[in-house]
């Protein structure tokens, strides 16, 4: 269906691949992945004709449909949403202007009436037979699928939001049902529930699918195969996510065992070389040795230190354990309809990491701003705890960066360096050497995302709010972020659609959704994975015919229960962190005290000296439960593999 063979592309003396192959067949479900500026967008562009390679070809049979989804839309579209879905039907979208030319022209009793009225019948029978006539009800399926209302399908797109836009142009393709489709981050402007249903829609698409993705779960619901670039080469793997991370692991490792093997072989003959280089009985032996040293290809091993950005946090300054409270609280804005969200009661404690979630456009950055103390309540009341200081990560903000700027410009503005090293902290966000030198426009998304985000992270808060902020990053960014949220001990809020993100970091949900704020303890997979309108309700009667293994459904199913698998791996991880983080605050402030108990001086004072041992005590017991439930909760783990 479409077949790449040898494709290479580099920008002045950069290259950023080389000699890249890989064929997409019907029914075949690829992901592209890689560190950001590795060039997936650009061999995704090369693969829909939008740009040359230096190298290379790609061959498509002659009607073959290519259909791209770019990460950003060039100019606003024209018209309607509705007149975008039916100018993507292709074929069908041409035959129905020619049935609504037909139809106004039918009006004039001119001499080529009876002419005019077989031409319709004509162009109407292969338009039904086509299946024109279900386009709308298609299109209105899949609008719904991606969130739009009934009333939206009216609106004109360059009303809309580019989040919106986007999703038109991806429903717009959907509906065209293209036979190869080309995806740069599908999922970066939709909700959880718009990405349930594409994971579903792109899982049984007939035709072939090679779609860019940070998200895993996304990954292991549609892929089936995983492609890697990395150091300038693609690398394919079988399988989804979980099988791309094992065997990209055990292939690491083979080339680190190879490259040591060769490292030694290498050193062996230099020494050789080095002891006989000047007995003329050796020279020939030498020689040989020399030639075959100036011949040898090296092995590379993947830099580990380069295969991810690190993120950290300084230490927060401490607010007070309540850092924002609802009660009742509804709030709307003053020409709207009503509230956007009503009677919500909810208390944000100190340390907790809370990711709302729920359809876009259900109030989360409303509900957002009224916690935050932006927007004043319609009803209710709301407080703002004591000494929060907020930092806030948003998701265009990497877009209003100054292009004409060196990161390190961008990076240190504002920022008294004290006794550190801008360029190193710098670094430890990916930018390392002369990449801190790089201008802002040269930065790819992902690469822009990383640098205000490392703005963001290197003054001590105690409020992080970040509004999608694994947008455009590479999958080993997302990673360290994961890390770092993991062990960041402020309070966090959050607003993602990434769901492995969610159940990694998150201990609640805030679920906006219907015009209420409903609280959930923990990561409900319920709310993260919300169920098909149109699938069997749980506990309808199976159908007698199990699914053929290795079908969509059966794939969906494994999949499903792979991502129960990870989510319970993922909160065992984060108790382990919690814990863990716990145990050492304890264990501290049991050295504090007895610091406090040695000295001599505090035996002048009995009362003191009787709370000291009382609260030494308490504090050792604490610590010894807590450090067994570390112990108990690390054993879990390792056991899960």
């Amino acid at each position: 269906m479409l077949a790449a063979s040898g494709l290479a592309k580099a920008y002045g003396t950069r290259q950023l691949f080389a000699d890249v192959s890989l064929n997409l067949a019907p029914g075949r479900k690829v992901a592209l992945v890689g560190g950001n500026g590795a060039g997936k967008t650009t061999l995704l562009e090369i693969l829909a004709g939008l740009i040359e390679a230096d190298a290379g070809t790609v061959t498509k049979p002659r009607d073959t449909r290519i259909g791209y989804l770019p990460q950003d839309l060039g100019e606003i579209s024209e018209g309607t949403v509705r007149q975008q879905m039916t100018s993507g039907a292709g074929p069908l979208a041409e035959m129905a202007r020619t049935l609504h030319e037909l139809e106004a022209r039918l009006g004039d009793h001119g001499d080529r009436h009876d002419e005019l009225v077989a031409r319709y019948g004509e162009v109407q029978a292969q338009f039904e037979q086509l299946g024109g006539y279900a386009l709308e009800a298609e299109a209105a399926k899949v609008l719904a699928g991606l969130g739009f209302s009934g009333a939206d399908a009216d609106r004109g797109v360059a009303e809309l939001s580019g989040g919106w836009r986007m999703r038109t142009a991806l429903a717009r393709l959907l509906v065209s049902e293209p036979d190869v489709l080309l995806l740069d981050e599908p999922t970066n402007h939709l909700d959880v529930d718009s990405m349930a249903w594409l994971e579903r829609r792109l899982a049984e698409w007939p035709g072939a699918v090679l779609f860019v993705s940070h998200d895993r779960d996304f990954i292991d619901a549609v892929a089936d195969r995983i492609v890697e670039l990395a150091s300038g080469a693609a690398i394919a793997y079988e399988g989804g996510f979980a099988e791309f991370v094992v065997a990209r692991t055990e292939r690491i490792q083979r080339i680190e065992a190879a490259a040591a093997r060769q490292a030694r072989e290498v050193a062996r003959v230099e020494r050789f070389v080095e002891r006989f280089r000047y007995k003329a009985s050796k020279a020939r032996q030498v020689q040989s040795r020399v030639k075959t040293l100036q011949k040898l290809e090296r092995i590379q091993a993947p830099s580990r230190s380069d295969l991810a950005a690190r993120f950290a946090f300084g230490p927060p300054p401490r607010s007070s354990r309540v850092v924002a409270e609802l009660e009742e609280a509804s709030v709307g804005y003053p020409d709207g309809d009503g509230p956007v969200v009503s009677g919500a009661t909810l208390a944000v404690e100190r340390g907790q990491t809370v990711a709302l979630v729920g359809p876009n456009g259900a109030g989360k950055t409303t509900l957002l701003k009224l916690i935050l103390g932006e927007l004043s309540p319609t009803s209710g009341t709301v407080r703002v705890g004591g000494n929060v200081r907020v930092a806030a990560f948003g998701q265009h903000q990497a877009d209003e960066l100054d292009g004409a700027k060196r990161a390190i410009e961008v990076f240190s503005a504002g920022i008294d360096p004290g006794r550190r090293n801008l360029r190193t902290i710098l670094g430890a966000f990916g930018f390392r050497g002369d990449d801190a030198d790089r201008r802002v426009e040269e930065l790819s998304g992902g690469e822009r995302t990383r640098l205000v985000l490392a703005r963001l992270m290197v003054e001590p808060v105690n409020l992080l709010v970040l509004d999608e902020p694994t947008n455009h990053l590479d999958l080993p960014s997302c990673d360290i972020l994961e890390d770092a949220l993991t062990a960041y001990p402020g309070t966090v809020l959050l607003v993602t659609h990434d769901r492995h993100l969610i159940r990694a970091v998150a201990d609640t949900l805030i679920e906006v959704r219907d015009g209420r704020a409903v609280w959930h303890l923990g990561a409900d997979e319920s709310v993260l994975f919300p169920q098909d309108p149109q699938a069997p309700a749980t506990g309808a009667v199976p159908d007698a015919t199990p699914p053929r293994a290795g079908s969509s459904a059966d794939r969906a199913e494994r999949r499903r229960a792979g991502a129960q698998a990870r989510a319970a791996t993922s909160r065992l991880r984060k108790r382990v962190a919690d814990l863990e983080r716990a145990w050492s605050a304890a264990d501290a402030e049991v050295a504090d005290l007895h610091r406090r108990l040695s000295d001599p001086a505090v035996y002048e004072r009995p009362e003191e000296v009787h709370a000291l041992a009382s609260a030494h005590e308490e504090a050792a017991e604490r610590a010894a439960t807590l450090l067994a439930q570390w112990e108990s909760a690390l054993a879990d783990l390792e056991a899960l593999g």
